[in-house]
């Protein structure tokens, strides 16, 4: 199937906001475009992903997205839902038959993981959706048709998307992969994250580079 990943970017300005009291505004920009260039470059190393649409104002997100060779579409800064449904209706007048809605900020995401939840098999209308490490989130949906359910990211909407695919006649299935379970939002997830690309080989260029600068800046 034609498969579009979807990249709903806010302004990195006002990116990361919970993690004030960890970095300062400078740092916190510069770690959302380093997370958002390995999300891209994991995306473009899958082989299951045909295309990849960002969805952003900001002029610095549109630069990186197309130094990777991603589409872009423009976004009015009316939020991650609406930026989210900007992309599944670009889905869909384009003729792609599922569409990943995958966030900027999970660094470690791995290209093979990508490949296998979107190899998994979804007969009829079905809403796969990838929880968060707490499993309340919701890190990824991979919608087969792309409209098969409105995204409703936020708090709590792992068991959100569950219902209202079923309230929609879309068969909903929770699903757990590692590499998409680290999004980073606040100072733990940025220690979790630290704790991780330690053990891992390779991986997470831009986003290691930028954590190997902080340090080095602060000693």
């Amino acid at each position: 199937m034609r498969t579009l990943a979807v990249l709903p970017i806010k302004n990195f300005t006002d990116a990361k906001q919970r993690l004030e009291t960890a970095l300062t505004p400078g740092p916190r920009r510069a770690l959302a475009e380093a997370m958002f260039s390995d999300v891209l470059t994991a995306l473009r190393r899958s082989s299951a992903v045909e295309d990849i649409l960002v969805v952003t104002r900001d002029h610095g997100a549109q630069q990186i997205a197309g130094g990777h060779g991603a589409l872009v579409l423009d976004d009015e800064e009316h939020g991650h839902n609406p930026a989210a449904l900007l992309g599944v209706r670009y889905a869909l007048e384009h003729g792609y038959e599922r569409v990943l809605l995958v966030p900027g900020d999970c660094p470690v995401l791995d290209p093979r993981e990508l490949n296998a939840l979107i190899e998994l098999p979804a007969p009829g209308p079905s809403a796969l959706i990838v929880s968060d490490r707490h499993g309340a989130g919701t890190n990824a949906l991979l919608l087969t048709p792309p409209d098969a359910l409105a995204p409703a990211f936020g708090p709590g909407s792992c068991e959100r998307h569950v219902a209202n695919a079923e309230v929609a006649g879309t068969t909903p299935e929770v699903v757990r992969f590692a590499s998409l379970e680290l999004d980073i939002d606040t100072p733990e997830d940025l220690d979790m994250l630290r704790r991780t690309l330690e053990t891992m080989h390779g991986g997470a260029a831009h986003t290691r580079g930028m954590l190997s600068q902080m340090l080095r800046s602060r000693s």
